[in-house]
This record gives C-alpha cells, sequence and structure tokens, in this order.
C-alpha cells in the first residue's frame, strides 16, 4: 500500500479498516468480540507509548524493541486470529493456536519491516529509507548494529538516532551491513514465522491452512 498510495494514506486506511472492523462486530452483536476489539485497542495504544519513550533513546535495549513491536503490531495480528477463529466457532485449541500462530507472524513483518528501511529501495517500500532513523527510531538493525560495531560506528548511529538525522544514512546502512544487523533481523524474523507455522500444527489440513503457510513464508521474503 505504500508504493502505491504512500505513507500517510496508508495508515489512513489502516485506521478505517480498524473503525470499520469494530462497526462489524457490533452487527455480530457478541460480547467476546467486542472485549477482544477493545482490550486489542487498549495494549496498541501502550505500545505507541512505549514507543514514544525509546524515541531519541540510542540505549534502547532489543527486550524493549521487542516489547514495542510485540505490543503494537503482534498485537493487532493475533486479535485478527484469533476474531476469524471465533466466528467461524472453532474450537478453543483452535482459536489459540491461531492467536499464536497470528501474533508470531506479526512480529516476523514487523522485523522484516524494519529491516526493508536499510535494505530496499525508496520505490520499493513506498517510504524514503532511514525514515525511522530521521524520526528517531531505535529499531533492531540500528541496536544491533551499534552493539556490535566499532567504537567509531556506534557513535555514528548514536548521534543520528539521539538528534533524527539522516544524513549520514548511506554511512549507517554500510555500518548496519558490516556488523551483520541485516541478517541478525532476518534471522529473528524467520525464527518468529517458524514459531508461527508450528502452532498450525493442530489446525486440520486444508486449503486455508495451506495459504496460512504461505502467508507465514511471503512475510519474511517480501522486498516491500
Amino acid at each position: 500500500a505504500n508504493s502505491v498510495w504512500g505513507n500517510e494514506a496508508s495508515v489512513l486506511v489502516g485506521d478505517f479498516l480498524y473503525t470499520r472492523a469494530f462497526e462489524m462486530m457490533v452487527e455480530l452483536d457478541s460480547m467476546r468480540l467486542m472485549q477482544i476489539l477493545s482490550h486489542t485497542t487498549n495494549v496498541i495504544a501502550e505500545g505507541e507509548v512505549l514507543q514514544l519513550l525509546n524515541v531519541h533513546d540510542a540505549d534502547t535495549t532489543e527486550e524493549r524493541y521487542l516489547q514495542v513491536i510485540h505490543h503494537k503490531t503482534a498485537k493487532l495480528f493475533e486479535a485478527a486470529g484469533q476474531l476469524g477463529a471465533l466466528i467461524s466457532n472453532a474450537s478453543a485449541e483452535i482459536e489459540t493456536a491461531l492467536a499464536q500462530y497470528a501474533m508470531h507472524l506479526g512480529s516476523a513483518f514487523q522485523l522484516v519491516d524494519d529491516l526493508l528501511d536499510y535494505s530496499a529501495s525508496s520505490e520499493t517500500i513506498g517510504k524514503n529509507i532511514g525514515d525511522d532513523l530521521a524520526e528517531g527510531k531505535p529499531t533492531l538493525p540500528l541496536i544491533y548494529a551499534m552493539q556490535n560495531g566499532s567504537r567509531e560506528q556506534s557513535a555514528v548511529i548514536r548521534e543520528a538516532i539521539e538528534h533524527g538525522q539522516r544524513d549520514k544514512i548511506n554511512d549507517i546502512i554500510d555500518i548496519i551491513h558490516s556488523t551483520g544487523a541485516i541478517d541478525y533481523t532476518a534471522a529473528a524474523a524467520r525464527k518468529e514465522v517458524e514459531q508461527a507455522k508450528a502452532n498450525l500444527s493442530i489446525v486440520p489440513d486444508s486449503q486455508y491452512k495451506a495459504a496460512l503457510i504461505g502467508l507465514a513464508d511471503f512475510a519474511v521474503s517480501r522486498h516491500f
């Protein structure tokens, strides 16, 4: 969506789809569905606050970064998986499995999203390369590169995060690649995908299960 309509329009449409989901859940007259959506909204908001606390903080740890993406992207995906199971009257075991599948899928999706910010082109991803850096967001590629680079390399990234600078983006991309941060982040995403697919083991084989497996594989192979 970003590459076609731009980031601002994509975010706006995403908000619309979420509020439309609320409207549809009301029509189903299910308090359980509404509880899941409202709880998810609250957790996502908490994630936004956590992310705000990390902005321009070059000392953000990998653990704190993962906490943010679990509260935001992963929680949204988890709700989608759980709601789908509930609406289709699946068993409690299948509901849990699909929720866990979707949660890990969401984490993988966000890890790849943060990876692409330093390994793809702006034309491909539909936003400027280094946008997260310009906003002072310490994502996993930056965190890992700082921890595993030289003192001089870490200082370059630290200054960029603390001041929201993108003027040294080419140098920072080189540092991220040379320290293995791209490979590390990609491996973390693949681990999440394997955990996602493992949760599908109790789901009966069907074209829909195959589609979920394919979706998980696509999440870590996409270039946009």
